[in-house]
């Protein structure tokens, strides 16, 4: 088996079966969420959407959340006079049923009496203006409160990037490690540094990935693509860079020593034609435009 068949396999067997118990809870909760935001604001009309990982290529059994996001009308105020209330109201309106985690722009939800973690993320904002594209959040860390943003601009960045599934291995690199970075800025920065590297092998791509990452004294730099002269997002990796490259520089070692199965495990034979069938089919169900897991 090459190397490019053994991480093609890794990453057949992240994919989420259609018929999945984790899909099937999910929907289950994206349903509940909606219902409870549409109830809880009667007076407004939100667009509630479905945004993330799904959408963009990237999902991984071993990582992933669903992002749903309500973004009320550019001059609707009966959710709240500011993006702040507007955060805060929809809080204590999903607060009604579960727990709540406040997080940078998004609320992270729990089950109310166990507090096991349902995978999910409600991310409240308003839009910029009628044609319901470029949207506000309120930001709940870090100096700046208000983040102009667009969804659809960030599915297509990563979704048509060339190089979703070296990100998408990178993440399960990620999750394995328990590395505290954010995840769209950890797609932002692989993105930046294979931008002149898409046609190389996938196996190539992850070893430029983790040498850049070892190499660099400073954090790559990246910025919003929706909007990049606004969103600076450099220190959202700075924080966390020392642990990156320090990770980045074992997995180079491991990988020379080892090979890639002592970072990423065996093939078992018996799992062979699981990981063949899960590659055949679809992570998820279609979706309309838009919708999509993000983690």
């Amino acid at each position: 088996m090459t190397d490019t068949e053994y991480l093609t396999q890794i990453l057949a067997d992240q994919n989420l079966g259609s018929d999945s118990a984790e899909l099937k809870a999910l929907i289950e909760h994206r349903d509940e969420v909606e219902e409870l935001l549409r109830s809880s604001f009667p007076d407004s009309s939100p667009t509630i959407r479905y945004g993330g990982s799904r959408a963009k290529g990237t999902l991984i059994k071993e990582s992933y959340d669903l992002d749903i996001v309500c973004y009320f009308e550019n001059d609707d105020v009966s959710a709240g006079e500011t993006l702040e209330d507007i955060f805060t109201n929809v809080e204590k309106a999903l607060a009604t049923k579960y727990q709540v985690q406040r997080k940078r722009s998004a609320l992270r939800l729990r089950d109310s009496t166990s507090a096991v973690d349902f995978h999910v993320d409600v991310v409240p904002g308003r839009f910029t203006d009628d044609t319901k594209t470029d949207c506000y959040l309120w930001q709940a860390e870090g100096t700046k409160q208000r983040l102009k943003t667009n969804l659809d601009v960030h599915i297509a960045h990563v979704r048509d990037s060339g190089v979703v599934p070296a990100i998408r291995i990178l993440k399960l690199w990620k999750a394995r490690r328990a590395l505290p970075v954010k995840q769209f800025a950890f797609e932002l920065m692989i993105i930046a540094l294979l931008g002149n590297s898409k046609t190389l092998s996938l196996p190539e791509q992850v070893k430029k990935v983790w040498t850049e990452i070892s190499d660099r004294s400073e954090a790559v730099a990246i910025e919003d693509p929706a909007n990049p002269t606004g969103n600076d997002l450099s220190d959202i990796l700075a924080g966390v860079w020392w642990h990156l490259s320090a990770t980045a520089s074992d997995a180079l070692a491991t990988l020379e020593a080892q090979g890639w199965s002592a970072i990423f495990g065996d093939i078992e034979e018996e799992v062979t034609e699981s990981v063949l069938h899960s590659a055949a089919a679809t992570s998820f169900p279609s979706k309309p435009h838009g919708s999509a897991l993000n983690g």
